[in-house]
This record gives C-alpha cells, structure tokens and sequence, in this order.
C-alpha cells in the first residue's frame, strides 16, 4: 500500500472522529510558524519565529536569506509547537502545510520537512492554500462563525472579496485590478524612508497625521466591486518626490495619513456597496476580514463603523493572528481534512497557487 492510500484509509476514519488535533507548518514568506490545532477552532500552540531582523537591512525579503532561515529553524518551531502543547507527534491526527502561494524556496523547505516528517509518522498529510489559511484565521478567533460568509481578504499580494459558501469553497466577488493593498502599503512606506515591514510603520504613523492633508484620486472601475490602487500609489510617489526636489520637509505622519486613508476609503466603499446589494436583495450578509492588512487600525475602525451603520455582523482575527502563522494553516486543515482531502508524497511548492 503506497503511502497516499494508507493516508486516505486514515482520512476516511478521521472524518467521523469527534475531535481532530493537526501540527502544521507555514513558510510561505519570512516567518517560520508551527502550531497544534483542535478542531479546527482552538490553539493548542502557536509558535512564530520572525525573519524581520534578517531582513531588515535590504529593505525588503531576500529569498535566499528566507529559504536558509526557514531550513534551520522548521524543526525547532515544530518541537516547539509540539511541546507547548503538551502533546507528541504520535498524538497528532494529521500534518498540514502551506503550499502556495508564495516564495518557491521557503514553500519547498516547510514543504518537504511537513512530507519527509509525515511519512515518518505514518500520519496524513494536508497541503492548504496560504491565502484560506488567512480567511480560517476567523474561526480561531470567532468559534462561532460558519459559512457561508462574505470576506474582504487584504494582504501583500491579494485585495479580493470573495463568498465563502463552505469550508474550502469560495466564488469571487471582486479583486484588485493592479497592485494588492498590502503591496501599497510597502511601496508608500518606502519612499516616506520607513523600515520594513512597511504596512505596520505606515500604520502606526498615519495614527498621528492628518488623512485630508494630500488629496489622492479615487479611480472608476468597470468592475462593480474592484479596486486599484497603481493609480493612488504612483500620485503619492509624485507628490513626495515633487516636495523634495522643491526641498521641502516632509510632513511624514499627514502623507502616511493620507495615503492610508486612500486605500482603506477604497476598500470600504467596494465592500459597502456589496452589502448594500446583498441586503436590497433581501439577504442578511455576514462580513468577515482576512489577510495581514486586516491588521490596519484604520480599516478596522472603518468597517467597523460601517458594518454598525449596516446591522452586518462584522467578524475580524486578532491582530496576532491577521499576520503570517502556522495556527491559520492548521485550521484550514481541519476541514479540508473532515472531507478527505489529504497529498501525496508528490506534494510540491506551487508559488503561483491561486485562491479563487
């Protein structure tokens, strides 16, 4: 029997187990992230161990320094993980691991480690789409929260609203037509001369500046419920070149105000009109937010407001879990496993892996 049958035969069994515990594994980026899972809804463990030092100097993640990074530390994160939980690899039901998207060489090394530990074990492996893991982050915070659901999923590389009818299944709504919210944020902080991460540092300092103090243009889009932000971004990166070359000081808090308010009115107008649509429909949406963006203070407060305004129901992770870690990955797990759905030893880094 290969190994991909017997996990099969393990998966059908598990389905009607009455509790399910999953390590998983998450290094699709520059954080290093194992954790113990039950039930898809409560952290047994969550270890993260941050690259942010690493990287720090060059501005940005280097690939290379990620991939090494993650080689030398998986195992120590899921001893870790394993330990903190108070359990053993032999008590686990199933491995999980992120596969995409994301870096190829840091996908391949939390890859293969989950494969080769798996196999070992004897234990079903499950591969889960970095960006759902993101979207089951509400389930660790909210255990009451079920499909289907709408989310607004804002991170470095994806701006989508998309309709989680159930566990694994999503329809897209609306997307980014250009640059993601969270790569934005990046290229703002950048030329404003804030340190990586740029997103946090933008954040924390639009939180003492004006938001009306540059006004950026607010594109129409043919998509009822897409955003672009290439658009905004290039406007900011003008006006701020054009004030130093005038040698000008520059107001760093009012322009990180200013463009933050730009890219989060974007995306409350978007989500607002799809609400409004659903409820003129008859229908009674439910929000949840999605993706390390969903850590912005000022989107936060936004939706809130606007989901009040509305009568929508509003569900949003914690902040620690809005970021890259392995307990979203092991959620997500959860129920892939629940139907079945487990990888063969054929497994591979897929870096363009799609959500929807």
């Amino acid at each position: 029997m290969t190994y991909l049958e017997a996990s099969r035969r393990q998966a059908e069994k598990l389905r009607g187990q009455e509790h399910l515990r999953i390590l998983a594994l998450e290094t699709s980026c520059d954080e290093t992230a194992a954790a113990v899972i039950e039930d898809g809804r409560r952290i047994l463990s969550n270890i993260v161990f941050s690259q942010i030092d690493l990287h720090e100097l060059y501005g940005g993640v280097v690939p290379e320094i990620a991939s090494r990074a993650h080689m030398e530390a998986c195992d120590r994160v899921v001893d870790e993980a394993l330990e903190k939980a108070g359990m053993t690899l032999a008590e686990m039901d199933a491995l999980a691991v992120t596969c995409g998207p994301g870096l190829v060489g840091a996908l391949l090394t939390g890859v293969n480690c989950m494969k080769g530990l798996a196999f070992a074990a004897g234990k079903p492996l499950v591969a889960v789409n970095h960006i759902e893991g993101h979207v089951s982050a509400n389930f660790l915070t909210h255990p009451e929260l079920e499909p289907p659901f709408l989310c607004l999923v804002v991170s470095g590389g994806h701006s989508h609203l998309v309709e989680a009818a159930d566990y694994g299944e999503y329809r897209l709504i609306g997307q980014t037509v250009d640059d993601a919210a969270g790569e934005a944020f990046d290229k703002a902080a950048r030329v404003l001369g804030l340190p990586y991460p740029g997103g946090p540092r933008i954040d924390q300092l639009a939180e003492e500046g004006n938001p009306h103090y540059l006004q950026l243009p607010h594109p129409k889009l043919e998509g009822r419920y897409d955003v672009s932000f290439s658009g905004v971004k290039t406007a900011f990166l003008n006006a701020v070149h054009g004030m130093e070359q005038r040698g000008e000081t520059l107001p760093r808090a009012d322009l990180a105000a200013s463009f933050r308010f730009a890219v989060c009115d974007q995306l409350t107008e978007k989500t607002e009109r799809l609400l409004r649509d659903r409820i003129a429909d008859g229908q009674r949406p439910v929000l949840a937010l999605a993706g390390g963006v969903s850590a912005n203070r000022e989107l936060r407060r936004r939706m809130t407001e606007m989901c009040g305004r509305l009568g929508v129901k509003l569900y949003m992770p914690r902040i620690d879990l809005c970021t890259d870690n392995g307990a979203m990955i092991g959620a997500a797990a959860c129920y892939q496993l629940r139907k079945g759905k487990v990888a063969g030893l054929e497994l591979n880094a897929l870096p363009a892996l799609r959500f929807v």
